[in-house]
């Protein structure tokens, strides 16, 4: 048995406590609507757990209206900025080995002064984007 490279095969955990893995990983919105649909049965139960790396401050806000979501840095430094429901928000700069919880609702984006790398686990039921 061979190990699975994270970042071109994401996991999801799904209900009775279960992991498997999923298809090759594009980056393209249809990729994600399928796992969507692949998983629909989950609801807000179901997470998807990945691995990304950047070079640049993200383009784009997004939310994910029926769960949590845990942004754990792996390598350099990412600064996490985070509007929530009730109109308050914050930055959180993390490096690695140092994670954030973005909670359901809450609108987030990061910028990322040379390169960072973190691991996301998101209940990515309903996540909705907007423009930065």
């Amino acid at each position: 048995m061979a190990g699975i490279p994270i970042e071109r095969f994401p996991i999801h955990l799904g209900l009775s406590a279960s992991a498997g893995q999923e298809p090759e990983f594009t980056g393209d919105l249809s990729w994600y609507e399928a796992y969507g649909v692949r998983h629909a049965a989950d609801g807000a139960e179901g997470r998807l757990v990945t691995v990304h790396s950047f070079s640049g401050d993200w383009n784009m806000w997004e939310m994910h209206p029926h769960g949590d979501e845990v942004v754990l840095c792996l390598e350099g430094e990412m600064a996490l900025h985070q509007e929530r429901p009730d109109g308050t928000g914050g930055t959180a700069t993390i490096a690695a080995g140092e994670y954030v919880i973005n909670p359901a609702g809450t609108w987030h984006t990061a910028d990322i002064a040379s390169h960072a790398k973190a691991l996301f686990i998101t209940a990515g039921e309903g996540t909705r984007h907007r423009p930065r």
